[in-house]
């Protein structure tokens, strides 16, 4: 019993000088998929934010919503379409994708107050923070999806200086004012650099990078952004990783510090993976 006491106290001081280094600085978790499906997952990645904010730590928090987004089309009997990964969306769509972002918003606010942190819900659109132009894939209209060309921090920067946890969902605005479904990863990346965020955590629902995808133990705990292309030319890096693995390189390349894919299954995957040496994910530096 006395054992079990003592590394809990062990643990504590080993995440000391990373409570130190982080203090005061802000750190964006982009939060999506499976790890925001899972009632008792989505606990504990809320609980581990209102940690970081109470040891000092401003976390900003970006989410999606895909899953949700297509149930509530095809409730809608909306069919759910893709092109390059990205969703098809007219105006239909458009509205079903925001009213959806919108909902879980709330939700992940709500217990975010609930768990003891003050936060806000901040629309890309609404606040004005995403600015965007109309994407084209391969010459391909999809519809109302923008690439962001414009970040504005002061809503999100007015809520950190307060000790508020800003909970960002992805709907962008063009020149004319019009509601653009944005990519989640690209989202984040973009507010990321435009924050001078100290890092990026990413939560999927793999460990992080795996030598092979179906062995844990082949994890790449830290890569150098000179090895990304090779690994993606020997497909270690594929599917559903690339957009992360881009989002990361995208944020790395306009000066974040780093960025860490990790697995939000894993209970308290924020907090090993910021307080402690080895960390449980993959982490790519420059």
């Amino acid at each position: 019993m006395i054992e079990e006491i003592i590394d809990k106290a062990d643990i504590l001081i080993e995440s000391l000088p990373y409570i130190r280094e982080f203090r005061g600085k802000e750190i964006l978790i982009k939060y999506g998929g499976a790890a925001m499906t899972d009632p008792e997952i989505r606990d504990h990645v809320l609980h581990d934010l209102v940690y970081m904010n109470y040891v000092g730590i401003r976390p900003i928090l970006v989410h999606g919503g895909g899953p949700a987004i297509t149930e509530n089309l095809k409730k809608a009997g909306v069919e759910s379409k893709f092109v390059n990964g990205l969703r098809v969306t007219d105006e239909a769509t458009i509205k079903v994708v925001e009213a959806t972002l919108r909902g879980l918003n709330q939700e992940l606010v709500s217990d975010l107050i609930k768990f003891g942190a003050q936060a806000m819900g901040l629309s890309g659109h609404d606040a004005r923070i995403l600015k965007v132009k109309k994407h084209t894939a391969n010459n391909v209209d999809i519809g109302f999806v923008g690439d962001v060309v414009e970040v504005n921090t002061k809503p999100i920067k007015k809520l950190t200086e307060a000790n508020m946890i800003p909970v960002v969902f992805p709907i962008g605005y063009d020149a004319a004012g019009a509601m653009y479904n944005v990519n989640a990863d690209e989202a984040a990346a973009q507010i990321a650099i435009a924050m001078n965020v100290s890092k990026v955590m990413v939560l999927t629902n793999v460990r992080g990078i795996l030598r092979d995808k179906d062995d844990a133990r082949t994890l790449i705990s830290s890569l150098h952004v000179n090895d990304v292309e090779m690994l993606k030319e020997k497909q270690v890096i594929s599917g559903g990783m690339i957009p992360k693995v881009n989002s990361c390189m995208k944020a790395i390349n306009g000066n974040v510090p780093k960025a860490h894919i990790i697995d939000g299954r894993i209970k308290h995957a924020l907090l090993f993976e910021i307080f402690t040496e080895k960390g449980i994910g993959t982490e790519i530096v420059k």
